[in-house]
């Protein structure tokens, strides 16, 4: 089953692909026209266009034999990030391009108002400039490299994310205490296992108290995960493994042949968490005790504004005392942002996935950016509103495209500490 308006959107882009081929094919020509090897320059100049129109035309095709039903492969992946790779490429050196391009237009009509460039038959528009292009090509090369790094490395170059939360309350016996988090696995999109452990052997080497995973263990298909469980369920922690669902977990973004089929599918996943050794919490709480002393570690299923609304924080608290130190596992952080930080009960700390702070962005030392920033407030790392904190994973795996840039795959490290009364 396909997804007609879907493909349209697609087929509307790649037109504009094929714009910015013509465009960006002019400016190539200029860049070689003195080049005295006809050969280098038919190379340099076919050689574009047939790998550019070409790799437009595996992405029509690609995306044209996408099935709804089967839901997004490693291969669409691949042709999605491939075509968005060339029509970034093509977008800044068209942009620089153009930029030249708009002063040679004002100097035409100075020229013509003047008169001065009528003398000899003279066009009064100069003609462009070869640095132009060449500077063009310069500045498009940085993100066709970036994305390309973001492809083969970025999106397995796991990163380690330490956190140290400070808590009046925390009971003494988990002072100290350790969790290590994972989210979004996105099990389907993965296209490099022994990449892929990397990131599980640096989550193992913690060697945390608990361990938990806050949700999306699948992209869509509960068969997706099958052949890493006995990699994944290496994770082992002192004081158990938990996890929950996230939206991708409940199968709606593909097309069943039946409500029982995608009811299975999300039965079999449940069961694929218990493989995993993994205790899935369904609106639920646990007790973690530690030297005769209790925290309540809660877990619901999926709440998220925009997105499906299942998880019930009410039924999750029930049977947990009023002050009891509570931890919640709850996959989309606009969860912590409507219902949790300003509950009547105290939750002391949310751990979050979901944004993969959209897989690009910058995060240097006084300056954070990702376009994910504008559809969500909290989209990674640490906030507090009067010391009820939330943690938002950037993600283990990726989805859609398929890379990462700037925005890199986490293992996240929550170290608990007793605050002192007089500090």
């Amino acid at each position: 089953m396909h997804n007609s308006g879907f493909l349209r959107v697609f087929a509307i882009i790649a037109f504009i692909s094929l714009l910015f081929d013509w465009y960006v094919h002019s400016g190539l020509k200029t860049l070689t026209a003195d080049w005295q090897s006809n050969l280098w320059r038919s190379i340099v100049l076919w050689g574009y266009l047939i790998i550019s129109v070409g790799v437009t035309a595996l992405f029509l095709l690609g995306f044209g034999a996408f099935s709804t039903a089967n839901g997004m492969r490693p291969f669409h992946e691949w042709m999605l990030s491939l075509f968005l790779t060339f029509f970034i490429t093509k977008l800044v050196f068209l942009i620089v391009l153009s930029l030249g391009d708009l002063g040679r237009f004002f100097v035409g009509i100075f020229n013509m108002i003047s008169r001065s460039g009528s003398a000899n038959g003279q066009s009064a528009f100069p003609g462009r400039r070869k640095f132009i292009s060449e500077i063009a090509v310069l500045v498009a090369a940085v993100p066709f490299t970036s994305f390309f790094y973001a492809m083969f490395k970025g999106k397995y170059d796991y990163k380690l994310h330490k956190a140290t939360l400070y808590f009046k309350d925390l009971p003494d016996a988990f002072d100290g205490f350790t969790i290590t988090q994972l989210s979004d696995i996105h099990s389907g999109s993965f296209d490099n296992t022994e990449a892929m452990q990397r990131g599980i052997d640096l989550a193992k080497a913690q060697k945390s108290d608990l361990f938990v995973f806050t949700g999306d263990l699948v992209n869509n298909a509960a068969s997706e995960i099958e052949p890493y469980i006995d990699r994944f369920g290496q994770i082992k922690a002192p004081y158990g493994q938990f996890s929950i669902l996230g939206n991708h977990d409940y199968g709606d973004y593909i097309v069943w042949d039946s409500e029982q089929e995608k009811a299975a599918n999300l039965d079999k996943l449940k069961q694929h968490h218990k493989a995993l050794d993994y205790r899935l919490l369904l609106d639920e709480n646990v007790t973690i005790e530690k030297g005769g002393q209790k925290i309540s570690l809660i877990g619901i299923q999926n709440w998220g504004r925009g997105f499906i609304q299942v998880g019930d924080l009410n039924k999750a608290l029930q049977g947990v005392p009023k002050d009891a130190f509570k931890i919640l596992l709850s996959h989309d952080p606009t969860h912590w942002e409507e219902q949790v930080r300003y509950n009547a009960t105290t939750i002391h700390l949310t751990l979050s996935g979901h944004t993969h702070g959209a897989q690009f962005g910058v995060e240097i030392p006084g300056f954070r950016w990702s376009p994910v920033k504008y559809r969500y407030v909290d989209w990674a790392g640490l906030a507090n509103e009067k010391n009820r904190y939330l943690y938002v994973n950037r993600g283990f795996g990726f989805l859609a495209f398929s890379g990462r840039l700037g925005i890199w795959p986490e293992v996240t490290v929550i170290e608990l500490k007793k605050k002192s009364s007089v500090s």
